[in-house]
């Protein structure tokens, strides 16, 4: 995500790195990079030169701070300026209404039918509610039938007309049933088009009118870069919807519709699609978004995402285990599916401040675990329960049942064995023996 834009804003920001001062002079020969920047992440000229322009004021109307370098206040200038582009403050999602009613609009492809399904496992699993999704594509061949493989992957109902081809009366029967059966959201998955055309624009007005929902949500593929925030300038003069949401964001996206949708069309990003997974979904937050551009990446993100993942009770257990020395690789292997399900081990880095940066040419798999994984299941229960049982022959053995080598058997034993130690240390608040045990590691 964003990876060429934050390099080579990286590169511009550079020019003021070790300058005694700013000038007129290393001001204009960053911003001109930045803009550069910007126009190859497909932001619109007008949007890049307005931002570049409002930076070299900025910059040029204050004194640097004593604390601050050049280079600092140019990263901190660009980073807010960055921010206040793709919305300023986080958006939150209008559920008042009872049952609260959410529609999806867009283009066919951009995601409408899969983002459908990712909110109302968001609002399930995160909000509490107890969501309904509609099927209104009646033109797309299989598209109630994607949304019902949708619903069943969450658990979440899919209501379905059968035989009836008006969207309209669909969507209305939807909203009575699920008023009959206490679900207290519908989320209303529309048809979309290869392109904006009359007919669809008045379809979705006339769904609009009939069910006046508490959100109208345009779902916009972020790889279409600049058409995408002319589609969505097109929509929203039709249906004035309420918020963004950008699919595709994992992809080889240049960035552009994020940077520039909500200075167009002036409607806040509320979600972002970081992924296939039913879980890829993430409140858009653009001071977040700014730092990770920048290559500052998101702790909060990151920390919130492992406290999503949390569990007191098994914690407790943990921390029993650990006090005993009965950590095992059951528990081990435990942990590792904790992880995963935070997220692709890429993103995950990305949001560490200075690694996504290092990682860049460093291919990620998401099955980066698969190996581990496989080790761990060619052990007996004896034998991950009691890891000190694993001997020579015993090693031999478990590489060749896990398709690995005696030598990566070794590695896991030896990365289990330091990871035990640490967090006995942790339990047990030995600062300075963790220390000592860090620097054996290296």
């Amino acid at each position: 995500m964003f990876d060429n834009l934050s390099e080579k804003l990286d590169k511009a920001l550079h020019i003021l790195k070790g300058q005694g001062s700013i000038t007129e002079v290393n001001v204009a020969e960053t911003l001109k990079e930045v803009r550069r920047a910007l126009l190859d992440a497909d932001v619109n000229f007008k949007i890049a030169k307005d931002f570049t322009n409002r930076v070299k004021e900025k910059a040029l109307g204050q004194n640097v701070l004593t604390s601050l370098q050049p280079g600092q206040l140019m990263v901190k200038l660009v980073k807010d300026e960055l921010t206040q582009l793709m919305g300023g403050d986080t958006a939150g999602i209008n559920l008042s209404g009872n049952p609260s009613v959410i529609l999806m609009s867009g283009l066919q492809g951009s995601g409408k039918t899969t983002f459908s399904g990712k909110l109302a496992n968001y609002l399930k699993t995160k909000k509490s509610k107890n969501p309904l999704l509609v099927a209104c594509d009646v033109y797309r061949p299989a598209a109630i039938d994607q949304l019902k493989v949708v619903g069943d992957q969450i658990g979440v109902e899919v209501f379905s007309d059968v035989g009836n081809n008006n969207p309209v009366e669909i969507a209305e029967n939807a909203l009575a049933y699920a008023k009959q059966n206490g679900f207290n959201v519908v989320i209303v998955d529309t048809a979309g088009r290869l392109a904006v055309d009359e007919a669809m624009m008045t379809e979705i007005e006339n769904i609009h009118k009939a069910i006046k929902p508490e959100e109208t949500l345009f779902v916009v593929d972020s790889m279409t870069g600049q058409d995408a925030v002319n589609t969505a300038k097109t929509f929203n003069e039709r249906l004035n919807f309420d918020g963004v949401i950008l699919t595709k964001l994992d992809g080889d996206t240049r960035g552009g519709a994020a940077i520039s949708i909500k200075s167009v069309v002036n409607k806040p990003i509320k979600f972002i699609g970081t992924g296939e997974k039913m879980e890829a979904i993430d409140v858009f937050h653009p001071s977040r978004m700014a730092d990770r551009i920048l290559g500052m990446g998101d702790v909060v993100s990151l920390v919130e995402r492992a406290q999503e993942q949390f569990d007191e009770e098994e914690a407790r257990k943990l921390q029993k285990k650990i006090a005993k020395n009965q950590f095992g690789f059951d528990d081990f292997l435990k942990q590792i599916q904790q992880v995963k399900k935070m997220g692709n081990m890429k993103d995950l880095i990305g949001m560490i401040p200075g690694a996504g940066k290092a990682m860049k040419d460093v291919d990620i798999d998401d099955d980066a675990f698969k190996g581990i994984e496989a080790i761990i299941h060619s052990m007996t229960p004896e034998e991950r329960s009691k890891p000190t049982l694993i001997n020579a022959s015993r090693k031999k053995r478990i590489g060749k049942g896990s398709g690995t080598s005696v030598q990566e058997v070794n590695q896991l034993m030896k990365q289990f064995d330091q990871m035990s130690k640490m967090m006995k240390m942790m339990q047990g608040g030995g600062g300075r023996k963790m220390m000592q045990a860090m620097k054996g590691m290296r």
